[in-house]
């Protein structure tokens, strides 16, 4: 069933976004070359604690932790990993979720480590670019499809990399993981409307390899799964939690104020 929420509600989610958001701006400025992922899962949890907040995904089927941590070709779901420590060029994504008082929020988010490189840059901005084009047409009266396909046309047709298909974004609050499931790829103007009220995530996934493929593998100390490339080329990832409403997608996650003027959620 998909829930709408009035406006408190989604007040309650835009605290516990930017609770999130704040995490994520926290490690800006932390992640380096040699830096364990374990430091970053200690980060991220006490940042939320000292927040009011709890980190949604320790606990939730079985999972332990309060981030994924992903690298280099890993596209989504792995641990940290104590003892993994991050080298120049890495790219690492974090994804985790925030409940402040029953109020969720999840967004990821690829950092580079030490120094880039042009396909890194070339990777990241696509990525990044995807998920603006898919919030752009979150839109009352538009269809799921209109998202879907605003980012598989940019990131296949127009930059020729892999848009993940089989990880979606979904519906969110007061759980983590609710209707409506929200694919990053599709046909305009089919699918589920959109209405006011309606709060999703939008989370691409891009490998930079043009294959859009993934495979599982397994961390070999606790026998949890996760997916990586099929072509082993780097992927990355950005998510965002949005509201739908009449005057367009709000943002709840938003670490930018100034990129996201217009997406900002006014209570």
């Amino acid at each position: 069933m998909i829930t709408l929420k009035s406006n408190r509600e989604i007040s309650g989610m835009a605290h516990s976004g930017q609770i999130l958001a704040g995490a994520h701006l926290a490690l800006r400025d932390k992640i380096h070359v040699g830096m364990d992922t374990w430091e970053i899962e200690e980060i991220v949890n006490q940042y939320i604690l000292d927040h009011d907040a709890t980190p949604s995904e320790k606990g939730f089927e079985g999972y332990k932790y309060a981030t994924c941590i992903s690298i280099n070709n890993e596209v989504a779901h792995a641990t940290p990993r104590k003892g993994l420590k991050l080298k120049n060029h890495d790219i690492v994504t974090v994804d985790f979720c925030v409940n402040w008082h029953g109020y969720e929020s999840d967004s990821a988010w690829t950092y580079v480590v030490g120094e880039s490189t042009p396909e890194i840059d070339h990777l990241m901005d696509v990525t990044l670019k995807a998920l603006y084009l898919g919030i752009d047409q979150a839109q009352v009266g538009n269809r799921l499809g209109d998202i879907g396909f605003a980012i598989q046309d940019f990131v296949e047709n127009k930059n020729h990399m892999g848009d993940v298909r089989d990880l979606i974004g979904h519906g969110i609050g007061p759980t983590m993981h609710e209707e409506p499931n929200v694919f990053h790829y599709g046909v305009p103007h089919k699918g589920l409307r959109l209405k006011a009220g309606m709060v999703i995530t939008i989370e691409p996934m891009v490998n930079a390899g043009g294959d859009w493929e993934i495979r599982t593998e397994v961390v070999p100390e606790t026998g949890w799964e996760y997916y990586v490339s099929a072509d082993d080329s780097l992927s990355a990832q950005y998510e965002h939690t949005l509201a739908i409403t009449n005057d367009g997608p709000k943002i709840l996650t938003s670490q930018d104020p100034i990129m996201d003027a217009k997406y900002l959620w006014q209570d």
